[in-house]
C-alpha cells in the first residue's frame, strides 16, 4: 500500500514468496482463485519487490477499501463540529448526525472578520490512474489543523452520481485523507444535485409548453390564460410586470393594454431550432445524447430533436458555484438564455416567468454542506460542475464563508478539477472574477507514475493494470521520469502566468524510488516552483503532509502579483486565442462556420465582454486526448460556441465534446451493494 510499511501490506494477503537463485515464485491467493507465478532473472529482483508492493496495493483496494477506513473512524457529531469552528446554533440546519447546511446569514455576522489565506489545489494533466488532488486537499488541511494547530478548511465539490456508478467511483479523497462518512459524501448528500435537476427540467418543460400554447392559441386566448381573472380581479404577477417593463410598457392595469401590446406581451416567438436548454439527469446514459420530443398526438405535431446532459453540466450548477447571495442567484437564474426568438433576440428564463419557481427549488441548495475529514477537521461540500465541460470548481459561497471562519492566519484549501490548464485556468479567470477573492498559493499535484506516462510510458487503465507495464510505471526509470516532467514544467509555467506562487506536491507511492522522487522535486524547483514536497498523506493522514503544509504556509507569505490572463473587453475570439496559445501551447485556433456565427450573434446581443470557459478534453493539453506530455504546433479547433449568460461566461466547444458521459462495459455499480441487515453500503470505493 502506498506509504504503508511493506509488511503491513502483505498482512492483507495470503502470500508466499520463495526466492531461489535466479527464480522467484510468487503465489497470491484471493478466495483460492488468484494464482500467479512470476519467473524473472535475479537482476530483476528489484522490479519484483516493486511489483509485490503494487500488487499488494491493488488487492488492498479489494480487501480494505476507503469505505472501510472511513467506517473505522467515528465522526464527531456535526453540531459539536459546528460549535468548534465558531458557528451559532441558529446558523446550521442539521441533516442526520454527520452533516449540516450552513446558513448564509453567517456572512453578515462575520463581515468585518479578515479573510484567511486562499489556497488552490490543481494538478498535472491527469492520467487514468489518478493523481490524487482531492486526497492532497484533505491531507493538507489535516496537516494544517490537526498537526500544526492552524485553522484550516477544505472546500470540495459534490461528486456526481454519473462517475460514482460509472467508471471513477467515489471522490471523497482516499486512504487516511478523506471526507467521512464517505458513502454519504458520494450518495445524494443533502440533495443539491437533485434540486438542480428539478429546477433545470422545470425550465425545459416551460419552454416546450410555451411553444405549444403559442402555436395553438390566439393572442386573446393566451392573454386570458396568462392573466386570468381571480375572484373577479385581473392582475399581473410581479414577474409579468418586470416583462412589461423590459418591453417598454409602463402600464400596470391588464385592462388597459392595446392589442399590439397584448401581442408583444404574450408572444415569445421562440425559434425551436435555437433552443440551447436541455433536460438533465445525474446518470451516465449515452442513449439520451440525442432524443426526439413531442411525438404524442397531444403535442400537435411539434416534434423536435433534443438531448439530455449530465445534471452537473446544467447552467444552474454553474450558477450555484458562482453565486454570492440568494438575490444574486435569482438574478442569474432570470438571465439564463434558453433560445432566441424568430427575430434573433435572446429569450430568458425571466421571459418564461419561471425565475421565482427556480429560486424556490434552489433555496436550500445554495447553503454549503458542512462535513469533516478523518481527523475531524472541517470541510465544506458545495456544487460540482465538471471541469472539462464547465468551470470545475466548488462554490464561491463555501470559500467566502470558510475564509471568514478560519480568520486572518488560517487557510482555506479548495480544489480545481482536472489539470491546471483547465480547472485552474477557469478558477482564476472565472471564479476569482465572480468572487473578487485573490489566491495566495497554488499546490500542483503530480505522481511519478503519471509523469512516466507523459514521458512515453504506456497509457493504461486502472482496470487493466498488468504485469506488462511494471517496467514502465513501477521499476525505477529516471529517464522516463525526466522526460515526463515536461508536463509538470508546463503546468508550473501556466501557474506563473497568473503571478501566484506554486508548491508542487508529489503524491508518493511505495513503488517510487528515492532517486525518482528526488529527481521530480529537483526539476520542479529548477522550473520555478517555490518548493516541491513528497507527501504520504494517503497512508499517514495529516502527518504525511506536514512538510507540504509548512511549504504552503511559507509560500503564502511570499509576494503575490496575481493577475488575470486576459482583459474582458477583448473580442471573444481573441480571448479564446490567448487561452489556446498561452495555456495549451497551440499555434492558433480555427473556428467552424457555426462557431463564428455564434460569436457574431453573442457579440451583437451584448455578451462579448464575458470570460471564456473552454470545453475541452482533460486528458491532454491539446484537443487530442492521446497526445501526452506537452504537445506543440497544433491548431485548436472550435466546433461551436455557446453561452451561459446566467452563470456569466461564454463556452467554446473544442472539437467534439460530450455533455452526457456513457457507462463503460463494466461500470462501478457491479461492485456496489447494500447489506439488508446492517444497511451498510458495500463496494462504493
Amino acid at each position: 500500500v502506498p506509504g504503508l510499511p511493506f509488511c503491513r501490506s502483505l498482512q492483507l494477503l495470503n502470500t508466499s514468496v520463495d526466492i531461489m537463485g535466479n527464480r522467484s515464485n510468487l503465489r497470491l491467493s484471493r478466495s483460492g482463485v488468484v494464482d500467479i507465478t512470476v519467473s524473472l532473472l535475479q537482476a530483476q529482483l528489484q522490479a519484483v519487490c516493486a511489483l509485490l508492493r503494487e500488487i499488494s496495493w491493488l488487492l488492498f483496494v479489494f480487501f480494505s477499501s476507503d469505505i472501510e477506513i472511513s467506517r473505522a473512524q467515528s465522526p464527531k457529531a456535526v453540531d459539536v463540529l459546528a460549535k468548534e469552528i465558531g458557528l451559532l446554533t441558529d446558523e446550521i440546519e442539521i441533516y442526520g448526525q454527520t452533516k449540516a447546511k450552513v446558513r448564509l446569514s453567517l456572512l453578515e455576522r462575520l463581515k468585518d472578520q479578515p479573510d484567511g489565506k486562499y489556497v488552490l489545489v490543481a494538478g498535472i494533466t491527469p492520467t487514468p490512474l489518478g493523481e490524487g488532488k482531492s486526497t492532497v486537499t484533505i491531507g493538507l488541511v489535516q496537516a494544517l489543523t490537526a498537526h500544526l494547530n492552524i485553522n484550516s478548511f477544505a472546500c470540495l465539490r459534490q461528486p456526481s452520481q454519473g462517475p460514482t456508478f460509472g467508471v471513477k467511483g467515489g471522490a471523497a479523497g482516499g486512504g487516511y485523507a478523506q471526507v467521512i462518512p464517505m458513502e454519504e459524501f458520494n450518495l445524494h448528500l443533502t440533495g443539491d444535485i437533485h434540486a438542480i435537476t428539478a429546477a433545470n427540467n422545470l425550465l425545459a418543460a416551460a419552454i416546450d409548453a410555451r411553444i405549444l400554447h403559442e402555436n395553438t392559441q390566439s393572442d386573446k386566448s393566451l392573454y386570458n390564460r396568462l392573466v386570468p381573472v381571480v375572484n373577479g380581479v385581473r392582475g399581473f404577477s410581479a414577474i409579468q410586470l418586470a416583462r412589461l417593463r423590459r418591453l417598454g410598457i409602463s402600464k400596470t392595469d391588464p385592462e388597459t393594454l392595446t392589442e399590439e401590446e397584448i401581442s408583444k406581451f404574450v408572444r415569445l416567438d421562440i425559434d425551436p431550432s435555437t433552443i440551447t436548454w436541455q433536460r438533465v439527469v445525474d446518470t451516465n446514459d449515452r442513449f439520451l445524447r440525442k432524443i426526439t420530443v413531442g411525438q404524442a398526438n397531444t403535442e400537435k405535431g411539434l416534434v423536435r430533436q433534443a438531448q439530455f446532459d449530465i445534471a452537473v453540466a446544467s447552467e444552474i450548477m454553474a450558477i450555484l458555484a458562482l453565486t454570492t447571495s440568494l438575490q444574486d442567484m435569482k438574478e442569474r437564474l432570470g438571465k439564463m438564455v434558453v433560445a432566441n426568438d424568430k427575430k434573433g433576440e435572446p429569450v430568458t428564463a425571466e421571459d418564461l416567468g419561471v425565475t421565482g419557481a427556480l429560486a424556490v427549488l434552489m433555496k436550500d441548495a445554495i447553503k454549503p454542506t458542512l462535513m469533516q475529514t478523518l481527523e475531524g477537521t472541517p470541510v465544506f461540500v458545495h456544487a460540482g460542475p465538471f471541469a472539462n465541460i464547465a468551470h470545475g470548481n466548488s462554490s464561491v459561497l463555501a470559500d467566502k464563508i470558510a475564509l471568514k471562519l478560519v480568520g486572518e492566519k488560517g487557510f482555506v484549501v479548495t480544489e480545481a478539477g482536472f489539470g491546471a490548464d483547465i480547472g485552474m485556468e477557469k478558477f482564476f479567470n472565472i471564479k476569482c472574477r465572480a468572487s473578487g477573492l485573490v489566491p495566495s498559493v497554488v499546490v500542483l499535484v503530480a505522481t511519478v507514475r503519471a509523469l512516466k506516462m507523459h514521458g512515453g510510458g504506456p497509457n493504461v487503465n486502472f482496470m487493466y493494470f498488468t504485469i506488462a507495464i511494471n517496467f514502465y510505471l513501477i521499476a525505477q526509470n529516471l529517464q522516463l521520469v525526466a522526460d515526463g516532467c515536461c508536463n509538470l514544467q508546463k503546468q508550473i509555467q501556466i501557474t506563473q502566468l497568473f503571478g501566484v506562487p506554486v508548491v508542487v506536491a508529489l503524491n508518493v507511492f511505495k513503488t517510487d524510488s528515492p532517486a525518482e522522487v528526488d529527481l521530480v522535486c529537483k526539476i520542479a524547483k529548477e522550473s520555478g516552483a517555490f518548493d516541491a514536497v513528497p507527501c504520504n498523506h494517503w497512508s499517514a493522514g495529516g502527518r504525511g503532509a506536514v512538510k507540504l503544509a509548512q511549504a504552503v504556509e511559507k509560500a503564502a507569505n511570499q509576494k503575490n502579483s496575481f493577475k488575470y490572463l486576459y482583459n474582458l473587453e477583448l473580442p471573444i475570439v481573441e480571448k479564446i486565442r490567448i487561452i489556446a496559445q498561452k495555456v495549451y501551447g497551440a499555434q492558433d485556433v480555427e473556428l467552424s462556420p457555426i462557431a463564428q456565427s455564434q460569436v457574431d450573434r453573442y457579440t451583437r446581443q451584448g455578451f462579448g465582454n464575458l470570460p471564456i470557459c473552454m470545453a475541452k478534453t482533460h486528458l491532454s493539453l491539446s484537443h487530442q486526448p492521446e497526445r501526452k506530455g506537452v504537445p506543440t504546433g497544433f491548431i485548436l479547433p472550435i466546433s461551436d460556441v455557446r453561452a451561459s449568460i446566467g452563470a456569466g461566461f461564454i463556452y467554446p466547444l473544442v472539437g467534439t465534446m460530450s455533455t452526457m458521459p456513457g457507462l463503460p462495459t463494466r461500470p462501478c455499480f457491479y461492485d456496489i451493494d447494500l447489506d439488508p441487515i446492517t444497511e451498510q453500503v458495500k463496494g462504493l470505493f
